[in-house]
């Protein structure tokens, strides 16, 4: 099995971190936000292994332009990203109560 090597943007690191920020600061839930940090380590540690396998979006906008997506495994939390050769990049993190492939189709297309 091939693997490949996992990048996180800054902008889905930035979301990553607010998400964290929010459990842990306006919350106050430290294990919340402990639980969901471990979750998307696991979830890009097992993105190395099987993002070629991972169908593309639904949304037309983000199929075209070869985008694909993984649930984390134990949150209500997706990555979107896109493959290049031996790369993975995460593009985005979001919850999944939000709209998150129109949210993320008009952040790239500049809401064409």
């Amino acid at each position: 099995m091939d693997s490949f090597n996992v990048i996180i943007s800054p902008a889905a690191f930035d979301q990553l971190s607010s998400y964290i920020e929010y459990l842990q600061f306006t919350l106050l839930n430290e294990q919340a936000a402990k639980s969901v940090w471990k979750d998307a380590i696991d979830t890009a540690n097992e993105l190395s292994n099987i993002a070629g396998g991972l169908k593309l979006c639904t949304h037309p906008v983000l199929r075209d332009r070869g985008y694909h997506l993984i649930h984390f495994k134990k949150h209500n939390y997706v990555m979107l990203y896109k493959i290049t050769g031996k790369d993975v990049y995460v593009s985005a993190i979001y919850h999944t109560l939000q709209d998150y492939e129109n949210l993320f189709s008009e952040s790239i297309t500049g809401g064409e």
